[in-house]
């Protein structure tokens, strides 16, 4: 289970278990467990752990906000607004299509890993699920929807947020 989650996702995993083997707990480890814990435990050990895991995965840049002269994204406060202030209505999709987009500025995202990072395993083939969702993202926060200059389609390979050169001076 543990492979097949670190598959599509880097949620924190910690493995609650009977076992205190130490074979079983390599193995949950190697497998992609951010943490094993073995019974008995006490309550306050679990959270110390569990506040440890998701520190950990915490992404440094969740405070982030990508300016560009056409709209701002503010990671932390999951919000978008365009150069004169107001709010861009996105559905939770959209949303998450557009953060693992920014979180990975001018790299090529592949359709598959937006599909597993979005939707999750299973939707390998559901191609037009990215495509109906990134053509109203487009419309959304684009100035020119049918010129994208921010969410590009590289035909056959996956999507790029083109991030605005940093400003100078």
């Amino acid at each position: 289970m543990i492979k097949g989650l670190r598959r599509w996702t880097q949620v924190p995993i910690v493995v609650l278990s009977a076992r205190d083997d130490e074979r079983v707990k390599v193995a949950a480890l190697d497998a992609g467990a951010d943490d094993y814990v073995a019974k008995p435990f006490g309550v306050d050990e679990l959270l110390a752990r569990l506040r440890a895991a998701l520190r950990r995965s915490s992404r440094p840049d969740g405070d982030a906000i990508i300016l560009t002269p056409d709209f701002r994204i503010d990671i932390g406060a999951r919000r978008v607004v365009d150069a004169g202030g107001r709010p861009l209505r996105l559905i939770p999709t959209e949303w998450h299509i557009l953060e693992v987009l920014v979180r990975n500025p001018n790299k090529l995202v592949s359709q598959r890993d937006l599909l597993h990072e979005v939707w999750g395993p299973g939707y390998d083939d559901n191609s037009c699920l990215v495509r109906v969702h990134l053509a109203n993202l487009r419309r959304t926060i684009e100035p020119d929807h049918a010129h994208p200059r921010y969410l590009l389609t590289e035909a056959g390979m996956g999507y790029r947020f083109q991030a605005p050169p940093p400003p100078t001076g």
